[in-house]
């Protein structure tokens, strides 16, 4: 029995089993034989250190305020009460180097993705009890990480209609130094997708789930790049592999050994592995409860456990059976309180092994890694150092570059602006059908005014869904990039605005011009111009609405909820369903704001004031001027010109909250919660 662990020892320890398997594995995963490096760090050697760190998570933090009021819990409240905070990290300490790749593994609660919160500053409704985390030797501070180490997070945020290449060299425009030239960052580029083999797919769409792109494996692998670009000395991945197959696993694990054999230090989590990619991993840390149980090489993790009386099973994956042998049953109250007695016991016995430890992983006896042979290729001459930080692009090429990558997308989704084509087409050509035919025979007052308020109302309630819709569906990538600090509010601000300008002015035209010629309104060009301005002005005002109400709120059902309320306050004051001057207090002052009454009173005004309009009634004919009856639906208070500048002044407040919302609020995704 005794010769028989120690022979499952050795074939796990690689003295036998890797050796003999090397040459296979190299030959079946073909797509990662390269073992070249096109991409190295050649800034001064990264060193991370956590020492003793006891950390609390505030349970009821993690739960959105929206979800507590549903629970009738008041959140701030619930967040101050001792019953809310949980140990999450206990007594945990590891140094990490360039060069090393160190695996955190465990089951589900382990503490793996509160630990990668605190040591990239993201560490939101927590607090550090006790320790300390040190990045080159200095106390780690935002400045700090924000210069030396690149978060890589479980979910792919990418735009789905630019390819990759494009992904890659518009992040390149913004986040390289500014000393960089053009020529500088298009080689960067290059370097980027030669170190992770993207040139069969480099112009191909990234894609998601409902646009085709490139596969799973791929755009993870442009994640990764987005945050090599600037080519740091840390690298920090939240479950790289998740929902990936065997195969594109192993590549990308594969892909980041190498990229840490070319002088970085990467940090993963991971939930299980399997035996082919734990033989990839330099470092393993194995964490139950929030406490290491194992922190060493990953080679002699089976010597440890085998030597404390539990070894690894022949043909077994090490990391499925210690992370079983380590997890919390919570089937029953029995099985609990003995699977959590038996780690505490585990966690305790590792900890008295590695005391006097400087780098706190246990040691076997002196054994050699099997690094392999990597070519090294130097081919970068300038490098963000941790110890200065680069000059980044200035706000106007922030500006310039977000607005032709916003531009670039949009306009790629044909499918969706040939829909939002047709639908302002359609809805233009019913209304205007619904009116046509009566040059003969003068409408009535009555029929001319709801014709006026459904071309003014309408059509500014589709754009509302939309524009809710796409801003939640761009709430985490904008969320993300901001945390980064690629770009500021305010670039991405003005971005958004006018790169939308375009199709807004295209819809509006589509949906505009045939309603005016087809219901056979006044053909004088000055009035169809200021009719025209009018309509342009409230769509773009109702679509300042959307943006501020979606940047304010944390869910899209919320979102649309508050524009809906919004729209449907602003609709039933506009003038049309009762007169203005029948209103009480609280509807009259709703009406001053709302951009449909101010719409509907300057058509009104555009097309009846200075006209006389002719009516019959039975045999007689009566000639009454426009002013008058205009008049009498209180539509007239105010001359044209202040409606333009109130309906700007409108624009303008939803503008404003938009921005506060974008520098202030900076809302998760309802999926990062």
């Amino acid at each position: 029995m005794a010769e028989k662990t120690k022979e499952e020892t050795q074939l796990w320890n690689g003295t036998v089993l890797q050796d003999a398997s090397q040459g296979l594995q190299d030959s079946v995963f073909s797509s990662e034989s390269d073992n070249s490096l096109y991409f190295t760090y050649s800034g001064q050697s990264n060193t991370l250190e956590v020492r003793d760190l006891t950390y609390q998570v505030d349970m009821a933090s993690q739960v959105p305020w929206f979800e507590q009021l549903a629970q009738f819990k008041i959140p701030w409240r619930s967040r101050g009460s001792q019953d809310s905070w949980d140990l999450g990290i206990r007594n945990l300490s590891f140094k990490v180097r360039s060069g090393q790749m160190l695996a955190i593994i465990g089951s589900a609660g382990c503490g793996r993705a509160t630990l990668l919160d605190v040591i990239t500053g993201r560490d939101h409704g927590g607090k550090m009890k006790s320790g300390q985390i040190w990045i080159n030797g200095q106390p780690s501070t935002p400045q700090l990480i924000r210069k030396c180490v690149a978060h890589v997070r479980q979910q792919d945020q990418l735009l789905p209609n630019l390819t990759v290449r494009e992904t890659l060299t518009f992040i390149a425009q913004m986040r390289l130094p500014k000393t960089f030239s053009q020529a500088q960052r298009d080689k960067r580029v290059e370097d980027v997708i030669a170190e992770l083999r993207l040139r069969q797919c480099a112009n191909t769409r990234v894609g998601n789930t409902y646009v085709r792109g490139v596969s799973g494996g791929e755009r993870r692998r442009v994640s990764i790049g987005v945050q090599l670009l600037w080519n740091p000395g840390i690298l920090i991945l939240d479950e790289p592999t998740s929902g990936l197959d065997s195969f594109t696993a192993h590549n990308l694990v594969r892909t980041l050994s190498r990229l840490a054999k070319g002088n970085r230090l990467v940090l993963i989590s991971l939930h299980q592995p399997r035996s082919d990619i734990f033989r990839l991993f330099d470092l393993v840390l194995l964490m139950t409860s929030g406490t290491p149980v194992y922190l060493g090489v990953a080679q002699h993790m089976v010597q440890y456990f085998t030597s404390i009386g539990y070894p690894c099973p022949r043909y077994s994956n090490p990391a499925d059976f210690y992370v079983d042998l380590t997890s919390i049953d919570r089937r029953s109250k029995e099985q609990e309180v003995a699977t959590m007695e038996k780690a505490r016991s585990l966690a305790a016995l590792f900890l008295e092994k590695v005391q006097g430890f400087d780098d706190f992983l246990w040691k076997a006896e002196a054994k050699k890694l099997n690094t392999g042979t990597y070519a090294v290729s130097q081919t970068l001459t300038q490098d963000t150092n941790c110890g200065t930080a680069p000059e980044l692009p200035g706000m106007i090429q922030q500006f310039t570059t977000l607005i032709r990558r916003q531009i670039s997308n949009d306009f790629r989704d044909l499918p969706t602006l040939f829909i939002h084509g047709a639908e302002a087409c359609l809805m233009s050509l019913i209304i205007g059908f619904l009116y046509y035919g009566h040059a003969d025979k003068l409408l009535s007052f009555v029929d001319m005014a709801a014709l006026l308020f459904m071309i003014g109302a309408l059509i500014p309630f589709n754009v509302i869904l939309d524009v809710v819709s796409k801003c939640h569906s761009e709430r985490s990538l904008l969320y993300y990039e901001l945390e980064d600090g690629l770009y500021t509010a305010g670039p991405y601000f003005f971005a958004k605005v006018l790169g939308e300008l375009p199709e807004h002015c295209a819809y509006v035209i589509i949906y505009g011009m045939p309603i005016y010629w087809l219901t056979n309104l006044r053909p004088v060009p000055e009035l169809f111009l200021l009719h025209f301005m009018l309509l342009w002005l409230v769509v773009f005002c109702c679509r300042t609405m959307a943006l501020a109400a979606s940047a304010m709120l944390p869910t899209f059902h919320m979102s649309s909820f508050c524009c809906n309320a919004l729209y449907n306050s602003f609709y039933l004051t506009a003038g049309f369903m009762i007169n203005l001057n029948n209103l009480w207090i609280v509807p009259a002052w709703i009406s001053k704001i709302s951009f449909l009454r101010w719409c509907f009173s300057g058509l009104m005004q555009i097309q009846f004031n200075g006209h006389i309009y002719t009516t019959q009634i039975g045999n007689l004919t009566f000639s009454i001027p426009g002013d008058t009856m205009v008049t009498a639906m209180d539509l007239n208070s105010h001359p044209l010109y202040a409606i333009y500048l109130i309906v700007i002044g409108i624009s303008c407040g939803f503008l404003s909250l938009y921005y506060l919302s974008l520098k202030f609020i900076k809302q998760k995704s309802i999926q990062d919660w």
